[in-house]
């Protein structure tokens, strides 16, 4: 590679604004923007419900949207990204999630309110993997990117209670349209600070449509299963028929892969047990914490009567525990290996989802409460800093966005998957007719409970998993590559 070359692909990470402060405050705030709307639009439903007039079947699409259209298509941002240019694809994406919330802010109609968020969606598939894909091409000292790294796994769980704030906060005093509108000028922000971003050069090769097609359209079945899932239930037609049909899109899919010449998804990632590790960690540790994120956000205002904002409020422990989390694990990861950090992660989350199992209709907040959300985002913001690294750790670089999309994909469909799952076993164990003889309060709380249990249970098969396929030891300088430099030069 030319000295010109080689100097563009690894910038100078020790100050300066290209490798500085700025290229880390946009990967962190694209990242939070794009994960607070998967709550941000939840505390504004009642409002938009009124409003517009939205009837209860067509109102879980404002939220359904989003997720359908982030999870489906991540994998086919991901690799656009490796094709034609990470940081051209981002920013195109950020264009699109800008114009997208514009559109819902303006919404006069459900059709208008749940397309605006589908596109939503489109844009954060396409800036998503790019972003964590561009952390290894903009910071080359090893510092640096693990603090990018760790920030990047921060936002997957704050935005989550950013969004629950915000929310309350703008419908309560500018209205539910400013839920759309914030992210405009936080959108145009992210765009303009793109330009610090060092993408490498784009790759050669074909998307293959096909593949593509197979691939978007058996994610797309699964997804749309697990939300019909948590709406309606197992026993759902619709829903077991839309598992075999992506089963077997996604079985034809890799059929096609392993054939194909340029395919969607390299399955030689897969190779890497490290890496597959990884991703199936991160699908059970995402059905944890953000299936009980769901769960006691429920508890606090169905069973303790919080308000909205209350309850955004009696999450701040979870941030807190959040940034602690994400905080030490870069620094322990320089002297152990992700195998022991990742497990010891989902096992404090694990212990917080079996202290929220003992909940009562009486519980004390800062007794029974804030610690377990404190210790259960310590734990998961230790397994998503250190999953993160498996996944994009020594991946070649025409990879780089694939590996990162695979990651979110997991991440996502672990959160939909949390979400059906926990709430489906809430809502069964409270119905069930030994229930029925008890007041509502104690009927809601043993649902939830055995909700807890199962989350417990999930949290624990993870940490299992991490300790028999994650690295034993440290990653090394050499496992911390820059992608964006080819195989001669390392």
């Amino acid at each position: 590679m030319p000295a010109a070359a080689s100097a563009v692909a690894r910038p100078d990470t020790s100050g300066g604004s290209r490798g500085g402060l700025v290229p880390l405050l946009v990967i962190a705030t694209a990242q939070l923007m794009l994960v607070l709307d998967d709550s941000i639009v939840n505390i504004a439903l009642p409002s938009i419900q009124h409003e517009l007039g939205v009837s209860a079947v067509h109102l879980p699409w404002v939220v359904n949207a989003y997720i359908l259209a982030f999870g489906a298509l991540l994998l086919l941002g991901g690799r656009i990204g490796d094709l034609r240019g990470r940081r051209r694809t981002l920013q195109v994406g950020i264009t699109v999630f800008i114009f997208a919330s514009l559109l819902g802010g303006l919404g006069q109609s459900t059709a208008m309110l749940i397309v605006a968020r589908a596109v939503q969606g489109i844009g954060a598939a396409m800036t998503a993997p790019n972003a964590l894909a561009l952390i290894a091409t903009t910071f080359s000292d090893r510092r640096t990117r693990d603090t990018a790294l760790s920030l990047y796994g921060a936002m997957s769980g704050l935005g989550i209670v950013v969004g629950l704030l915000l929310g309350g906060v703008l419908t309560g005093t500018l209205g539910w349209r400013w839920v759309f509108f914030i992210n405009v000028p936080i959108g145009v922000l992210v765009l303009l600070g793109s330009r610090t971003l060092v993408g490498a050069e784009p790759h050669t090769g074909r998307l293959g449509g096909f593949g593509a097609a197979l691939g978007t359209g058996g994610m797309v079945a699964l997804v749309y299963a697990i939300t019909r899932f948590g709406e309606d239930g197992f026993t759902d037609p619709l829903a077991r028929t839309l598992v075999a049909a992506g089963v077997a899109a996604l079985g034809a899919f890799t059929l096609t892969q392993s054939r194909s010449r340029s395919p969607l998804v390299p399955l030689s990632l897969f190779r890497d047990r490290n890496r597959s590790g990884a991703y199936l960690t991160m699908l059970l540790v995402a059905v944890g914490p953000m299936g009980t994120f769901y769960i006691i956000t429920l508890y606090l205002q169905q069973v303790l009567g919080f308000s909205p904002l209350r309850t955004g409020i009696a999450w701040l422990p979870f941030a807190a525990g959040i940034v602690v989390g994400a905080g030490i694990t870069p620094k322990l990861l320089l002297r152990t290996g992700p195998r022991y950090i990742a497990a010891l992660g989902a096992l404090l989350s694990a212990a917080a989802t079996f202290w929220l199992s003992r909940i009562t209709v009486q519980a004390t907040y800062w007794v029974e409460l804030a610690p377990a959300m404190f210790l259960l985002a310590v734990g998961f913001g230790a397994v998503a800093v250190t999953l993160t690294q498996a996944a994009v750790y020594r991946v070649d670089p025409d990879k780089a966005g694939i590996a990162s999309a695979l990651l979110n994909s997991a991440q996502q469909i672990g959160v939909a998957l949390g979400l059906a799952v926990l709430a489906g076993i809430a809502a069964t164990v409270s119905a069930a007719p030994e229930n029925q003889v008890l007041p509502t309060g104690e009927a809601l709380v043993a649902g939830y409970g055995t909700a807890m249990t199962a989350a417990t249970g999930l949290l624990l098969a993870a940490a299992a998993l991490a300790l028999l396929t994650l690295n034993a030891r440290p990653a090394t300088e050499e496992d911390t590559h820059d992608p964006a430099l080819p195989e001669t030069t390392r």
